[in-house]
């Protein structure tokens, strides 16, 4: 009977925290408060819900939400005793490329790829490496300098130059975009499983870009052993009318990677984030052994 009565009780408050973060939604919706990126990943990455069957009388299943990747683990993530100062910078030069809209209940949420620098954040961390998210606004800067959205690069090259200085001990930096193709061809299904599909862009105009190349290849390299179709490959660009450098100038470790595109789903973008951080991991790890 007790048993019985503890089980009841769990599943109570299972319920109500559930309804909880429903409502916190509704009324940040209906009160036009912004719901960023950082609360999604939140959501999925703190909350641990074990009764699935009760998560599924409460939200439909038809509905693409965050809610739904809330059992979500990292797959072959152990955690080791973290760096103590940050290594690998994660940062956006488009930040407001969106994915596609999803919705809790009738409520929309736009996600955009700096979802990702949380995903991976968390991930690295976990792993021991320490990794600095750039909370400060290229728009901002775009703005303070009556700068078109064209200068993007020269704007996030301000942020790159600042968290350089502030944080000397930054190795690895990733600038993370997403694709504008339809989602034919940015999708893939592995095993069953739906992905974003990625591809690098690689600038022929920075003077040291083979350096770059090869580090990019070891990443791509891994990513479709693992995910056979996962990346698209290394987009090498140079000439007019291309930016040609993309800032990757800054450093031999600085990648620039575009996560699916804006048609993608949130949950075929975490996917991806999960599977990218499993080879950049290895990538570091070797490096660094």
């Amino acid at each position: 009977m007790k048993t019985k009565s503890k089980r009841i009780k769990k599943y109570f408050i299972l319920i109500i925290t559930i309804l909880s973060i429903y409502l916190t939604y509704n009324y940040l919706e209906r009160k036009n408060i912004e719901i960023t990126d950082k609360d999604i990943v939140d959501l999925v990455i703190n909350n641990s819900f074990k009764e699935e069957n009760i998560v599924k009388r409460i939200i439909n299943q038809n509905t693409v939400n965050p809610i739904k990747l809330l059992n979500k683990s990292y797959e072959s993530v152990v955690e080791n005793e973290s760096h103590n100062e940050p290594i690998i910078y994660i940062y956006n030069s488009h930040p407001t490329e969106e994915y596609q809209s999803t919705t809790l209940g009738e409520y929309s949420i736009n996600p955009t790829v700096i979802m990702n620098n949380y995903i991976l954040e968390d991930i690295f961390n976990k792993r021991g490496y320490q990794t600095y998210v750039e909370e400060n606004s290229v728009k901002d800067i775009l703005d303070k300098n009556n700068w078109n959205y064209a200068s993007s690069y020269r704007a996030s090259r301000e942020l790159l130059e600042s968290a350089k200085i502030n944080n000397p001990s930054l190795k690895y930096f990733i600038d993370i975009h997403r694709d504008s193709l339809s989602k034919e061809k940015t999708s893939i299904s592995i095993d069953g499983k739906d992905y974003a599909k990625i591809i690098f862009l690689l600038g022929l105009e920075n003077p040291n870009y083979k350096e770059n190349n090869e580090f990019i290849e070891k990443i791509n390299n891994k990513v479709n052993n693992y995910y056979p179709g996962l990346s698209k490959g290394i987009y090498k660009k140079e000439g007019p009318g291309v930016n040609g450098v993309y800032n990757e100038d800054f450093s031999n470790r600085l990648i620039l990677v575009e996560i699916g595109g804006h048609e993608n789903t949130t949950s075929e973008v975490l996917n991806t984030a999960i599977a990218f951080s499993k080879c950049y991991l290895e990538v570091l790890d070797e490096e660094n052994s």
